[in-house]
């Protein structure tokens, strides 16, 4: 339950504290002096978005501030804590939540639960479990089939939760494995394609067994093998130089440093200075030794029939070259995807048995969605009944006795809510073909049917508070009379808020606030204000007759004062 609303410079609203309590409040008012905008500052306590237009010309920021009275140990207080937020324990297992908005000039919003800013969604979330909001936009929304079938699922209760529950997550799953199985069909052709490629290409990747580096390994013997030849003549002739004997003309190299260390070390002895060059020369001797049995060692690893290995080595390259321009861009990549492709093939050549996996799923699924949906919509159907008489008797109670409400469950395509398509429709009057209300009904009886389901799904679904913005909107007299009978009615187990501009609505609250304008066209402080008595009287005939003037509308008042709340009461 709401205790109070305090708002501060939202539209034409200066400030204004309204005080609201249980039972039924009436809050009305000369047009423009801002009693929509009290409605306003409650979509912007439950969530709803935000402008800076709203922001009072010539201020910085909007704010509205809203204390509720809520179960300590219910959802609200729960959600409360979720977010970080505190709720004043009252006792008695109730509790006191504070809920703040402020909107900026600049259009940014803010938002306070239970002392700790959250975001404006948490404060959404709460709403749903506190409030309900009826204006013209609800009317008219209706007159839309998803309305119509939530208001029916409402009435249906826990049984048609549980069942829709379990529905949704068969249907859900079935609508997956439907869709997984469509595109493994669908693509059958094209994967038994991929998979045939892959088998090649696996067996000639496999076949040839390339191994990482073998193609640089290939082409450096490659460059050896084509040069083999001058390698061969080059390596020879150094060796002759070296040691060879078979130069005619000129000994080898070997020779010479040997016949230069004979000499040196024969006179040696008679200057020591000659020892190191004695040492350098048979190091040297040693030296081109060593690089004459390397060059003998080289020359016997040649190849005599390198022509033949080389134009293997070609053959083998080209090979690889092949498989390097179909799977590569690289050697190791082609050996990468004799692996990944290994585990793709595993994949497509597993589809078949998928299929016949998701096969069996869908079939049991789809049953099990079957048997569910002739489920809900036998539910819908008994409750639609008991909704439509339940409502009919509350629309001869709203000046509309020779109405009917009939309410038509017709099976459709499965969607995620069922087969069923719900219907509305109004029979005016005897012998009137029932209408959908969507077409058939006029906005005065559009109201008065909202109001009269409103008050049967309260009686089995009851909700905190309902607020309604202008629920007489055109209905007048004897009609108007009943709509403010049925909203004290439903007032006996909810709060009641609404915004009207009829006398006769008005009369049946237990709780009046008016919005005046000040002086300057702007609402003060003051400008709301409770009224008992003689100015509770004066503000029901200035509704009757346009001024709280006129005696007759004044006699008029207090005589729809009197017996509201001698029937009420």
């Amino acid at each position: 339950m709401i205790e109070e609303i305090v708002i501060r410079d939202l539209g034409v609203i200066g400030g204004a504290r309204l005080p609201l309590g249980p039972g039924f409040t009436a809050l009305t008012g000369e047009t423009g002096a801002g009693k929509t905008m009290v409605v306003t500052a409650l979509g912007l306590l439950l969530g709803e978005r935000s402008d800076s237009g709203i922001v009072r010309t010539g201020s910085d920021r909007a704010v509205v501030e809203g204390h509720w009275v809520v179960d300590a140990h219910g959802p609200v207080a729960e959600r409360v804590r979720d977010a970080g937020g505190d709720v004043d324990d009252g006792g008695a297992g109730r509790a006191e939540l504070i809920l703040t908005r402020e909107v900026s000039s600049e259009g940014r919003s803010r938002a306070t639960v239970g002392g700790r800013s959250a975001p404006v969604g948490v404060l959404g979330e709460l709403g749903e479990h506190l409030v309900v909001v009826h204006g013209q936009s609800e009317q008219l929304r209706l007159k839309s089939a998803t309305a119509q079938r939530e208001a029916l699922d409402r009435f249906a209760g826990a049984e048609l939760a549980t069942v829709l529950g379990d529905y949704r997550d068969v249907f859900q799953r079935w609508q997956t494995a439907q869709s997984e199985l469509d595109v493994l069909v669908a693509e059958r052709d094209r994967r038994a394609r991929e998979a045939e490629e892959l088998r090649v290409a696996m067996e000639e990747i496999e076949q040839a067994a390339p191994q990482p580096g073998e193609d640089d390994e290939l082409a450096e013997r490659a460059e050896r093998l084509t040069n083999l030849e001058d390698l061969r003549l080059a390596a020879t002739e150094a060796q002759e130089r070296i040691s060879s004997q078979q130069l005619e003309g000129a000994p080898d190299a070997l020779g010479m440093v040997e016949g230069a260390r004979h000499a040196i070390d024969r006179v040696a002895g008679h200057d020591t200075a000659l020892a190191p060059v004695v040492e350098a020369l048979a190091s040297a001797s040693i030296a081109l030794s060593e690089a004459s049995a390397q060059l003998s060692h080289y020359l016997g690893g040649l190849d005599a029939d390198g022509g033949r290995e080389l134009e293997a080595i070609q053959e083998r390259r080209a090979a690889l070259a092949s498989l390097v321009r179909r799977y590569g861009p690289t050697l190791d990549d082609v050996i990468a995807y004799l692996a990944t492709g290994s585990s793709r093939l595993l994949e497509l050549d597993g589809d078949a048995d998928r299929i016949a996996e998701l096969e069996v799923e869908v079939e049991a699924d789809a049953a099990r969605v079957d048997e569910l949906a002739q489920r809900l919509t036998s539910i819908r159907r008994d409750a639609a009944e008991r909704l439509g008489a339940a409502v009919t008797t509350e629309l001869g109670s709203l000046a509309m006795p020779d109405a009917r409400l009939v309410i038509e469950v017709e099976e459709r395509e499965l969607t995620l809510t069922g087969r069923d398509q719900v219907a509305i429709l109004l029979q005016p009057h005897t012998g009137a073909e029932p209408r959908p209300v969507a077409r058939g009904a006029s906005g005065g009886e559009l109201s008065r049917v909202m109001l009269a389901i409103e008050v049967v799904l309260a009686s089995s679904d009851p909700v905190p508070t309902f607020v309604f913005d202008e629920v007489d909107a055109g209905v007048g007299g004897a009609s108007a009379t009943e709509i403010g009978r049925r909203l004290a009615k439903l007032a006996e187990t909810s709060q009641v808020i609404v915004v009207t501009h009829l006398a006769q609505v008005a009369a049946f609250s237990n709780n009046h606030l008016v919005v005046e304008k000040g002086s300057d066209g702007a609402v003060t402080a003051s400008s709301i204000r409770l009224v008992h008595a003689d100015d509770r009287a004066l503000e029901m005939a200035r509704l009757l007759s346009g001024s709280p003037d006129s005696a007759h509308a004044l006699a008029h008042a207090r005589e729809l004062l009197e017996q509201a709340h001698g029937r009420w009461e």
